[in-house]
């Protein structure tokens, strides 16, 4: 046994030793320390139920009407469709949480929390779709067991089983992969000058918000897109809705040539979306198709990220398995399967939030 064993071993024979705690919450000096660790365990045990909260919040529309201006709980009820008791209750519940807060003798505005779920559409719409997730999770030794896939989400998935996806499912899938996307987007974006390129291939692109957030910026970029037949239709007819000029290829990317001619090349959220094997036979299809000298772009959440951990391993690392598709990876990783592909270098570049989005910068 190491050094570091024997303090770790002594630390949590300390911590949980029902006598220490209760002299912790006692002594004034570590009082605040106890009652800190209390709330989180709490939190960590609680967890469930705060985030079913939230869903109420959202699907019942009460956030929405409180971002109108406070109300009082009859005018909220009749809105949300439950029984002034039952809104009531669930108000309350908002308050703890600081998604709503009082605004006076029984009126009700909107809280801070609720203020930036609002403010964050792609939250909201992970919010609605939690509940896939969490059909999964009833049982998540039963995930684990059984290694992942066969669910409840990965039929919201089909590709993550190598299915290819019809219309109507790549029509769902890629709505919320947009909604949630422009945050991801931005935190690329903000990280990394696009502007020194002249051409972009957007691989895995969706419905293109990440390049609709390209062209919003203004740089002079040709953009295009690669993604499956039916979500590149879909891409081609949104973009020319809104009048922009964007090339939107259907193919895949294990059976079919990428475009070439762009010196800038992005994998939005995509790779982590694979297992290993996968994973590095896209990134040599995108080296193949890039020119000596041309850049990639990855961006997405990695594991192992500081002040990140739980959305890496913890939250990533459970609904990837649900979905039956993928990992999160640490950088380091992440690198490593880029020289391997043939890159010439890959490194971290920072982003302001990394739970949102890392990024990877390579060249070819």
């Amino acid at each position: 046994m190491t050094l570091r064993d024997r303090w770790r071993a002594w630390r949590n024979g300390l911590i949980g030793d029902p006598g220490f705690q209760r002299w912790a919450a006692r002594f004034p000096l570590t009082r605040p320390v106890a009652r800190r660790r209390a709330q989180a365990l709490f939190d960590l045990s609680a967890g469930f139920v705060y985030s079913q909260i939230a869903q109420a919040c959202v699907l019942s529309g009460l956030l929405a009407r409180l971002a109108k201006g406070p109300a009082r709980i009859a005018d909220l009820a009749s809105v949300i469709d439950l029984a002034p008791e039952a809104t009531l209750r669930l108000v309350r519940a908002a308050v703890a949480l600081k998604l709503a807060e009082p605004a006076g003798l029984d009126r009700y505005g909107l809280g801070v929390e609720g203020a930036a779920l609002l403010g964050a559409p792609g939250v909201t719409a992970m919010i609605e779709h939690h509940a896939l997730l969490y059909a999964d999770l009833a049982d998540p030794l039963a995930l684990l067991r059984r290694g992942g896939g066969g669910g409840v989400l990965a039929g919201y998935w089909p590709y993550a089983e190598g299915e290819t996806p019809d219309p109507a499912a790549a029509a769902a899938y890629s709505g919320l992969m947009s909604a949630s996307q422009a945050m991801v987007a931005a935190q690329v974006l903000d990280a990394y000058d696009v502007s020194r390129h002249r051409r972009l291939l957007d691989v895995g692109g969706g419905q293109g918000t990440f390049l609709r957030a390209v062209a919003a910026r203004g740089p002079r970029l040709d953009l295009s897109l690669f993604d499956l037949p039916p979500v590149a239709a879909r891409a081609r007819d949104a973009f020319t809705a809104e009048g922009l000029t964007v090339a939107a290829t259907g193919g895949s990317f294990f059976a079919d040539p990428l475009p070439r001619g762009a010196d800038l090349v992005s994998l939005i959220r995509i790779l982590h979306d694979h297992d290993d094997g996968p994973a590095l036979d896209i990134l040599r299809a995108v080296r193949a198709a890039m020119a000596p000298g041309a850049t990639l772009l990855i961006g997405e959440p990695f594991a192992a990220e500081r002040g990140a951990e739980r959305v890496g391993d913890a939250y990533f690392g459970l609904y990837l398995l649900a979905m039956g598709s993928g990992r999160p990876r640490p950088t380091r990783e992440v690198i490593a399967l880029c020289r391997t592909a043939g890159f010439s270098t890959a490194r971290r570049v920072s982003t302001a939030m990394p739970m949102i989005a890392g990024l990877i910068v390579a060249r070819a």
